[in-house]
Parts: C-alpha cells; structure tokens; sequence
C-alpha cells in the first residue's frame, strides 16, 4: 500500500506541470516497488483546486496531466482518492480517474471550466456523467455548479465517508485481497467505458482553448473581476 500526498498548500494543491510529472513518477514508482493499492490524498486540508492558471495553457501541461489521469485508471491496483476540501477542475479529474473515492460530507467538487472559457475533454465529460448522472453533470459542467461530499456521497461519486485515514484503512483492506482478481476486475470495469472519440467534439475542444474568452477568463480571473465573454 502506498499513501502520495499533493503537497501545494500555498496554492491549494493545484497542479502545475511539474507537480504532474512528480505525481505520475510517484504513481508508477510506487507500484513498481509493490504497493497493492494506492492513496491519492492533497495536504492541508484540500484535494485539488484544479490546475495552476499560471500554467495552464503551457504546452506540456496537458500532456502532463493527461499521463496522470491514465496512470490512475491503467495502474494494476486499486487508486483510492481521499477527498477533502476543494476538488475542482482538475481535482475532479484525478478524483473520477481514481477507481474509488473515500469523501468528507464538507468537500466540494465542481468543474468551473465554463467560467474561465475552457473546456474539459471528452473522456473527462463522460467519466463525470457515468458516475454522479448525466443531470448532475449537465449542472456541474454546463452551469459550472459544485456538489458537496454529502450530494457526491448519495450519488455514488464517494463510496465511503470519510479522510485519508478511512482511505489507507480501505487500502489495506484491498491491499490484502487476492492482486489477479483486482487487477482483472479493474481492467474489465474500464473495458466497459468505450473510449470516446468524436471529431466535433475535440473540434469545440479546441475552439474553447484558443479562443479570445479564454484569455478574457485567465485576465478576468487575475484582476478579480467578472469576466465578459463574447463568444469568440
């Protein structure tokens, strides 16, 4: 069993490129070295608050990121994430790849995409909609609502309530069962989410990342202001 910790309090352990790099090294070399299962947990009272706005749209942020989110969902054992506090963006991303979810009633999951000009990718769109309902996802992307631990807890999004310490107690639950069958079990749960592919999508995908609202976010984001978007 292994516990890796997101430790970017000053910034409410969002996620820069670097981070990503570290947190897929720490992924694979845990289990490289034998861990059963793995905890995915943030420092100081947060999971995630997304991704770093300051590098968002560096070139290698995406692809960082994205090796993470594979990582979580192609590793041979269990990843537990052990939500507290803020899961946002790019929280809720490592939270839905994480095969389950130990949450506090207090945490808050949202994707506030929509009020920056982004756009999350497809597999993230159907990740969310597969495990809390395509209405509460219609809500938390297209209406960038969030839902507390409780909302997430009787959806189905958490399986068990609690802190990192529930999740390591989970983990060394699983850790002792039999590695094959998990491992198979896992692989075949995947195998039923089609990988989505769909050129309109990635197109509205690319029109969101380059468009001139989504500098108007970022700079509205920085001057703590609202932003007004155009559309363009």
């Amino acid at each position: 069993m292994a516990s890796i910790v997101i430790d970017r309090v000053e910034r409410r352990n969002a996620l820069d490129t670097e981070s990503c790099r570290q947190l897929h090294s720490a992924l694979t070399g845990a289990v490289a070295d034998g861990a059963r299962a793995v905890v995915l947990s943030g420092e100081g009272g947060n999971f995630c608050a997304g991704a770093d706005l300051g590098t968002v749209r560096d070139a290698g942020f995406g692809t960082a990121l994205r090796s993470v989110l594979d990582a979580l969902c192609e590793l041979p054992v269990a990843c537990i994430a052990a939500v507290e506090g803020f899961a946002l963006g790019a929280g809720v991303q490592l939270a839905v790849a994480c095969d389950l979810r130990v949450v506090q009633p207090s945490a808050r999951f949202g994707v506030p995409a929509a009020r920056l000009g982004l756009m999350v990718d497809h597999w993230t769109v159907q990740r969310v909609a597969t495990m809390v309902g395509h209405a509460t996802a219609r809500a938390m992307l297209m209406a960038a609502e969030q839902i507390d631990g409780e909302t997430a807890l009787r959806l189905g999004l958490g399986q068990r309530s609690g802190g990192p310490v529930e999740a390591l107690a989970w983990a060394r639950e699983i850790a002792a069962l039999a590695p094959l069958s998990v491992a198979g079990h896992k692989l075949a749960l995947n195998r039923l989410e089609a990988a989505p592919s769909d050129a309109d999508v990635e197109a509205a995908h690319r029109r969101a990342w380059s468009s001139a609202d989504v500098a108007e976010g970022m700079l509205a984001f920085r001057e703590k202001r609202p932003p007004r978007f155009s559309g363009s």
